[in-house]
């Protein structure tokens, strides 16, 4: 095929392949282990900083022991720590959870909002976060972009930005509002798995003929 000449065309047909590479739904996509979006929102919370396998480690417990916005509301600060301790900077976490769930309570009736403008309110949660649970846990449009967005979308030249929302900002235009959500989850396993940080393997990539820094 012909080689795109535009970021859109790039990104639409990086996404085409990575389609075919990465199949199926924004959920199964999701590599967070969740039933609902409350925990959904609460895992992305703690993925900050940490791996989703460590993350996924601790959520079993973590949600036993407060299934709901309620119960994570009234959590004992000390005890909470000691269950997410694995994933890092758990005094922080432990206060962003605290007070998510708290405010899910007084504000949303203990539920999860589906509105950006709603999520983006919540303590610990900022517009990467809000765009994972909007996208995965109720289908809507939303472009999260993480280090791994981040990095691939530089290389594969879709953008010059180094701020993660001036980034989402060139990203959404690019790809259909519907699929926003599953672009991005799609850069993020194949930044996990083939174009990583320090050694891409640009030999074992799908887009090498189309990015602009394959060192094939």
């Amino acid at each position: 095929m012909a080689r795109p000449r535009t970021p859109a065309g790039r990104a639409r047909e990086a996404h085409r392949r990575l389609a075919l590479e990465h199949p199926g739904t924004a959920a199964e996509l999701c590599e967070l282990d969740f039933r609902n979006p409350f925990e959904l929102l609460a895992a992305t919370i703690l993925s900050a900083q940490s791996t989703d396998r460590t993350v996924n480690s601790v959520t079993p417990a973590l949600f036993a022991r407060y299934p709901d916005a309620a119960a994570l509301a009234a959590a004992g600060p000390v005890e909470l720590q000691d269950l997410i301790r694995p994933t890092g900077f758990f005094n922080a976490k432990a206060r962003s959870l605290i007070g998510m769930a708290t405010a899910l309570v007084e504000r949303f009736g203990g539920e999860v909002p589906d509105r950006m403008a709603d999520l983006v309110t919540l303590p610990g949660v900022g517009r990467k976060t809000a765009n994972v649970v909007l996208s995965v846990a109720f289908g809507k449009p939303g472009l999260a972009v993480d280090t791994h967005v981040l990095r691939l979308s530089k290389r594969l030249g879709l953008t010059g930005e180094d701020d993660p929302v001036k980034v989402e900002a060139d990203l959404n235009p690019m790809v259909p509002a519907g699929e926003r959500g599953l672009f991005s989850l799609r850069l993020i396993l194949h930044g996990r798995r083939v174009c990583v940080a320090r050694s891409p393997a640009c030999h074992a990539c799908v887009l090498h003929d189309i990015c602009p820094s394959s060192r094939v």
